[in-house]
């Protein structure tokens, strides 16, 4: 029974490692995941031996019944053979009472033997299912901790395209303020061409009226 359990946690003890060592470092989440439905697998089939076991010991304990009943029968009908002066029935009596009690006694020995694999059994067992409950708890903690790396990773990368998203508007913006100034300047000194050059010409002729009258 030892053995069986040596072969188990060897299996998969080389199976995991050697899943760590070419997964672990790309996707440790989903090494885990496998590992869990590995060591799921293999909970229940001790589950199955347990029950088994649990069955295999009632088994016994009926047939000790069973042949120790046939015992007393047989040992109860030698003395009446015997009594009865019935050599021959005697001695089939007391052969049959030797088989039976031999019988009884075997599977009495076959009981304890399984009731103490059951124990270690049902030890194991139980072992095995801290052990995964203990895994499962350890999935927990990684996904909190994927969770959150997860949700940095976003809000960084929302927070850098954010930033340049809003320094390239900001630029755009100053472009476009910058041809709106440049389009205001143009039409206004357009508009105020004409004024200014009226203006100059008055002033001119104003001066040439000065200049004669002297």
């Amino acid at each position: 029974m030892a053995n069986l359990f040596t072969r188990i946690k060897d299996t998969i003890s080389a199976d995991f490692h050697e899943l760590l060592d070419q997964k672990e470092q790309k996707n440790p989440m989903a090494v885990l995941n496998q590992y869990l439905r590995q060591s799921e697998q293999e909970t229940e089939k001790v589950r199955v031996l347990v029950e088994r076991q649990h069955k295999l010991k009632e088994e016994f304990a009926r047939e000790q019944t069973k042949a120790q009943d046939m015992a007393d029968k047989r040992q109860k009908q030698a003395d009446i053979a015997k009594q009865a002066g019935e050599e021959g029935m005697y001695e089939f009596a007391m052969k049959e009472y030797q088989e039976y009690h031999e019988r009884a006694e075997r599977m009495k020995d076959s009981r304890q033997e399984a009731i103490e694999q059951l124990v270690e059994l049902e030890q194991k067992y139980e072992d095995m299912k801290h052990r995964l409950k203990d895994m499962h708890l350890k999935r927990m903690e990684l996904m909190g901790r994927e969770n959150v790396a997860r949700a940095h990773h976003k809000m960084n990368h929302v927070i850098e395209h954010t930033s340049e998203s809003s320094y390239n508007r900001f630029q755009e913006m100053e472009h476009y303020i910058d041809n709106l100034e440049y389009k205001v300047n143009s039409a206004y000194y357009r508009n105020t061409f004409d004024s200014k050059i009226a203006h100059l010409e008055k002033q001119m002729q104003e001066q040439e009226k000065t200049t004669a009258n002297h």
